[in-house]
Order: structure tokens, then C-alpha cells, then sequence
């Protein structure tokens, strides 16, 4: 599956700084001290509707990691997974009398528009359920030889009893977990499981469904082990950071860590789990059951430039669970109205103590409210006191693109 295409991040003067990031599984803000290669897996899309600004916001926070991670002289191998398999697809599809596969290629293409109009930076990697189903039933085929796999039915699960620190990345009580395995995705309540935490590793073939051939039988993979094999595959293990967003953390990114720690029989698959808050509208989080998304492509089309956009979400803290609006979208466009004035002008107050600013917020947790309050503050004082440097401007076109990804 192909990415999109990549834009150039400029030259700074200087060099960034070391990332320090919350970390689900700690519980605290931590240095991610990578070597000179970062390993980053984001959880993609379920490709049965356009980008909402939730999945914006999420993957807005991991382009402004990932351009951090640049600018402090980091390598970024990012790999990003696409389900193009699934059920709401499925579901989707055929409520709407058209072929699933087609449906996914329509919603995959909308979703590289909308990246590319949102300046966010391409995975190395993005990488399709798929094409990845002989690496997923490799990595069952594996559980399966070391007695972490049981069949129900034609189906085949894992013991979560198999993983010895199930539950330590999230720190969820068990009956919280049964409770959010039963609203995202799983089947706690079927009869026969050795547990009723256990995740579906292998669907039998159902009529009417797509299936594949596997030493498992035909069928298709489960989620959470897609996740797992594709990291496995593509970047090994530990890897530097898990993200997405904060829904993620039970049961997907706690069972496709367990998935990947039993396989290897090593540990951690992440060394840091980073997540992003969840993006409410109209009182609830934007979900595609409420019906209250706000679609990026519609925005687009209403005539929002993407800087505004970008620049509305990149107000919130990533990690923190925030409201979508028409106050939110109207401060964006006031601050990028007033941010390019500001570089407008021939001169404008000395930058290089900006740079260094803005480099200290976004290293501390990737703060970035702080350091658009920063920009605003030198745009403020460009506005009512003018300034002498003729070299000023193009510095703060270049921070808030290379570190921000705006266009101004």
C-alpha cells in the first residue's frame, strides 16, 4: 500500500532537543532517549468513513513527534498500519450495496488527501491488513507452537493467560477491562473462552465474508495481532513508541503487546506508550455510532484553509481529552491570520530566542499550546513595536513549518 508524498522540512539553526513524553504503561512523563534511528507504529484507520478531526488530532501529534525527532538529528522509521478488513467495513459495505474492497481504497485515498493537506509527514511504512495476512497467520502459527493459541470452533484465540504482564500498560481493573473489551470490538460474552479477556487471533471463513487461505484454515486475521505482526515485521523489537489514540490503550494495544512478547519471548514491544486524547463534539466523543464527526474533507470543502485547521488542534495538548468548536476553528484563524502579518513585515523583533523557546515546549511532552503562545507573543510585539531584523521573518517561517508544520 502506498503512503503520500513527503514535503521537506527545513533547515534550522541549531539542533532540537532530547523528547521527554507521557508513557501510559509508567504513568509518567519520561525521556524517550532513542538512538540515532526512532522506531515509531501508530494504529491506523478502519477505512469505512472520511477523516474526522479525531483521527486528526491523533495524527497530528505523532507528525509533531516525528518532526521533533528531525530536528534533534533522529532517523524516523515510522510504520503505520491501514485495517482494510474489518468488520464496520464489512458492515458499511454492505449497507451500501458496494464491494468492500473498494469501499477501503475510496476512504484510504480521502485519508492521504486530508493528510497531505494537513502537512502531516508520510509514514516510511503504511502498510495494509491485506497484503500483511501471510506475516499475521506466521506470527499465530508461531503462538501456536508455543501453546498460546486454542481453537473454539473453527476460530483460534489466545490465552491471555500466556502473557505474564497483561494488563501493566494500561493498569485497567479486570472488570473495567471486560467492560471496554465488550464496547470496542471484543466478545467477552462468548461462551466456551478460556477467558472472557481472550482476543480473536484467526476468524473461521463465514459465508459471505472474505477469506484467505492459512496452515489456520481459510479465514482472516483478528485485530490486535495485525497490529503485532506488521510491527514485527517492519520494525522489531522494542520499538521506541506505540501511539494512537486513548481508546487504543485496552484492549488493542494491551493485547497486540502481549501478542508480540509471547511470540518473541521477549519484552517490552514498546519501550513507551504514547497516547492521544480523544476529541468530543457536541458534549460526546466524535464517534461514527453518535453520528457527531466532523469530517477534515468537509472542512476543506467549506473553504477551511488546512493551516487553520492544523493550527485549531495543535492548541490542545495532544494527551488531553478536548472540545471541537466554532471558537476553537476561529481562534486557529485568527492566529495564523496574525502569525503571517507578522512574517510579512521586512523586519521584525530578533527570533533566534523564539527558536529556542518553542524547542523547549514541544521537547517537554510535546507541549504545543506553549509554543504557539510563544509565536504569539513575538507576533504581538512585531505588530506594536515593529523591529530591525531583516532575517527575523523567515526564521519564524521556517520554525513554525519545519517544528509545526504551518505554512506561513
Amino acid at each position: 500500500m502506498r503512503s503520500w508524498p513527503a514535503s521537506s522540512l527545513r533547515r534550522l539553526p541549531g539542533r532540537g532537543l532530547p523528547v521527554r513524553l507521557h508513557d501510559t504503561a509508567t504513568r509518567q512523563v519520561r525521556p524517550l532517549s532513542p538512538g540515532p534511528l526512532t522506531r515509531l507504529y501508530v494504529c491506523g484507520i478502519t477505512p469505512y468513513d472520511a477523516t474526522h478531526l479525531g483521527h486528526a488530532a491523533t495524527y497530528l501529534a505523532y507528525d509533531l513527534l516525528t518532526r521533533q525527532l528531525a530536528d534533534a538529528g533522529h532517523e524516523v522509521d515510522y510504520v503505520q498500519n491501514v485495517t482494510d478488513v474489518d468488520d464496520p467495513l464489512l458492515e458499511r459495505a454492505q449497507r451500501e450495496g458496494v464491494d468492500w474492497r473498494d469501499l477501503a481504497d475510496q476512504e484510504t485515498q480521502r485519508f492521504r488527501e486530508d493528510m497531505v493537506a494537513l502537512s502531516v509527514l508520510p509514514p516510511r511504512h503504511f502498510i495494509g491488513a491485506v497484503e500483511s495476512v501471510p506475516d499475521i497467520a506466521a506470527v499465530i502459527e508461531t503462538l501456536a507452537a508455543k501453546g498460546a493459541t486454542y481453537r473454539l470452533g473453527a476460530d483460534v484465540y489466545f490465552p491471555v493467560s500466556k502473557a505474564p504482564r497483561f494488563g501493566q500498560i494500561g493498569h485497567f481493573g479486570y472488570d473495567q477491562m471486560l467492560a471496554l473489551a465488550a464496547e470496542r470490538g471484543g466478545d467477552p460474552n462468548r461462551p466456551g473462552k478460556h477467558d472472557p479477556l481472550d482476543p480473536l487471533l484467526w476468524r473461521a471463513e463465514r459465508a459471505g465474508e472474505p477469506a484467505w487461505d492459512s496452515s489456520l484454515g481459510r479465514g482472516r486475521p483478528g485485530w490486535h495481532v495485525e497490529c503485532a505482526a506488521i510491527a514485527l515485521r517492519y520494525l522489531g523489537m522494542p520499538i521506541d513508541v506505540q501511539g494512537g489514540g486513548m481508546d487504543l490503550v485496552f484492549p488493542h494495544h494491551e493485547c497486540s503487546a502481549a501478542h508480540a512478547e509471547v511470540a518473541t519471548g521477549r519484552w517490552p514491544f514498546a519501550r513507551s506508550y504514547v497516547h492521544a486524547g480523544m476529541v468530543r463534539y457536541e458534549g460526546h466523543k466524535m464517534s461514527k455510532s453518535l453520528g457527531n464527526l466532523v469530517f477534515v474533507s468537509r472542512l476543506r470543502a467549506d473553504g477551511v484553509e488546512p493551516a487553520a485547521i492544523r493550527l485549531s488542534v495543535l492548541g490542545r495538548h495532544y494527551g488531553r481529552a478536548w472540545e471541537w468548536t466554532g471558537d476553537v476553528l476561529d481562534e486557529g484563524r485568527g492566529r495564523l491570520r496574525r502569525w503571517r502579518e507578522a512574517v510579512d513585515r521586512p523586519a521584525a523583533p530578533p527570533a533566534h530566542h523564539l527558536l529556542d523557546e518553542v524547542r523547549r515546549y514541544l521537547a517537554d511532552d510535546l507541549d504545543a499550546p506553549a509554543a504557539l503562545r510563544a509565536i504569539d507573543r513575538w507576533a504581538e510585539q512585531a505588530r506594536t513595536s515593529g523591529g530591525r531584523d531583516p532575517q527575523a521573518p523567515a526564521l519564524v517561517r521556517d520554525l513554525a513549518w519545519t517544528l509545526l508544520g504551518v505554512a506561513l
